[in-house]
């Protein structure tokens, strides 16, 4: 068993994929990382981020939730708006 810094259990995955090189080695270039293992962990990370943000703009407009959100949290913002187009 793997414990993290915060003392939370990793669970990890091996597995043999097959890679081309010139990418891996452009991407272990661009990211900064020391493996190749962290740099394909990375790329996974920052795709989830990604795919998760996205699903979340794909919402806009579906109905889900109405109102104003400024006008819910008082933002100060908006009522300049408003007074300045008056």
């Amino acid at each position: 068993m793997l414990f993290g810094e915060r003392g939370y259990i990793i669970h990890m995955k091996r597995t043999n994929v097959v890679l081309d090189e010139t990418i891996l080695a452009e991407a272990v270039r661009l990211s900064g990382e020391k493996t190749y293992s962290r740099t394909i962990g990375r790329a996974l990370e920052e795709f989830v981020r990604r795919a998760q943000a996205r699903r979340i703009l794909d919402l806009q407009g579906t109905g889900l939730w109405e109102g104003n959100l400024a006008e819910m949290r008082g933002d100060e913002s908006d009522e300049l708006a408003d007074n300045a187009g008056r």
